[in-house]
């Protein structure tokens, strides 16, 4: 068996997710991971794989087949997917929604004329709640779309507040507010505002000597991450966050209410949802599935930006078609 060569680029949750994901997959082996620390202070699990800086990736072209990207939304995957699109397939999970028409378009100015494939925004949300809210609404023209994040921690939120000057450590709960998934669920079709839907629960630990006043305000009034939502933020010290807030749980619903029918007399729900034990761990598993479908996009002489709703699923399975249509079909 042909391998696909995997590159990680950053090795922090994410990074050692994604390294984990691919050890799991028969048809895919890591070649390399890449860092902007220091390579020595870097200590991966694979035996044998090299830890190279990231200045020096343009050296590992041809030499790698997808690469996976383990930035954050905020600052890191605006510059880097579409720099490493130029000479890579890239898959990345940029998850700021309101950004990512300008991403999609950033990354494939960068990858139609580079010959590579370079898919974004791969995870569970954007990524496979993405692939449900587009499904259901194919299936139930008529109705409402409603999704539901947590409770559970948010990486790219978390490492938003983590960027915050004064910030030495963060996490940050998303908690979906009970009535109203309880309204949506009635069948009821309610308006819900950002607002009414999800509370943002921020747990912070400061530098000392920080303005803790400034940081709360930064936090309550960033754009795109927490301006929209009510927000708490709690100050702790950095033995209670490690103590109380290790994990990395999340998970969350994708619901439609539609009606179908000559007078749409008759109503139907669809509900999906994930319970995730570790959402690095579970993006991951989802960015590997995708590096095979760059793979095979790029063996066929595509190019581009794509996203989850250009992939076939039968693209994302190391198993042939016949294989497929046997036994899950």
């Amino acid at each position: 068996m042909t391998k696909i060569r995997i590159g990680i680029v950053g090795y922090g949750n994410l990074g050692r997710g994604v390294e984990l994901a691919v050890a799991a997959n028969a048809d895919q082996e890591l070649v390399a991971v890449f860092s902007r620390r220091d390579p020595a202070s870097v200590n991966i699990i694979t035996q044998g794989v090299p830890v190279c800086r990231l200045d020096d990736v343009e050296n590992w072209k041809g030499k790698i087949d997808v690469m996976i990207l383990c930035g954050g939304s905020a600052t890191d995957l605006p510059a880097q997917t579409p720099a490493l699109a130029s000479m890579f397939n890239v898959v990345d999970s940029f998850d700021t929604h309101a950004n990512i028409p300008a991403h999609f378009a950033s990354v494939d100015a960068a990858a139609r004329p580079a010959g590579t494939v370079g898919i974004i925004s791969v995870g569970w949300d954007p990524g496979m709640f993405s692939l449900n809210r587009l499904y259901a609404e194919c299936i139930l023209p008529h109705g409402k779309d409603y999704t539901f994040w947590g409770r559970g921690v948010s990486q790219g939120h978390s490492d938003a507040i983590r960027r915050v000057k004064g910030v030495k450590d963060a996490r940050q709960y998303t908690v979906p507010v009970e009535a109203a998934m309880d309204a949506v669920r009635s069948g009821s079709n309610p308006e819900l505002s950002t607002r009414e839907k999800h509370l943002r629960e921020c747990w912070v630990v400061a530098e000392d000597g920080a303005d803790l006043a400034a940081i709360e305000r930064e936090i309550k009034t960033m754009p795109n991450y927490f301006a929209d939502y009510d927000t708490t933020v709690n100050f702790i010290s950095q033995e209670e966050l490690d103590r109380d807030h290790k994990g990395i749980p999340h998970g969350g619903f994708v619901i439609r209410t539609g009606k179908t029918g000559l007078n749409g007399e008759t109503g139907h729900i669809i509900e999906y949802s994930l319970k995730l034990g570790s959402n690095p761990e579970f993006t991951s598993s989802v960015l590997a599935a995708y590096a095979r479908a760059a793979f095979r996009l790029a063996q066929n002489g595509h190019s581009g930006a794509k996203t989850v709703f250009d992939i076939a699923p039968a693209l994302l399975s190391p198993r042939e078609g016949a294989d497929l249509r046997a036994h899950l079909l």
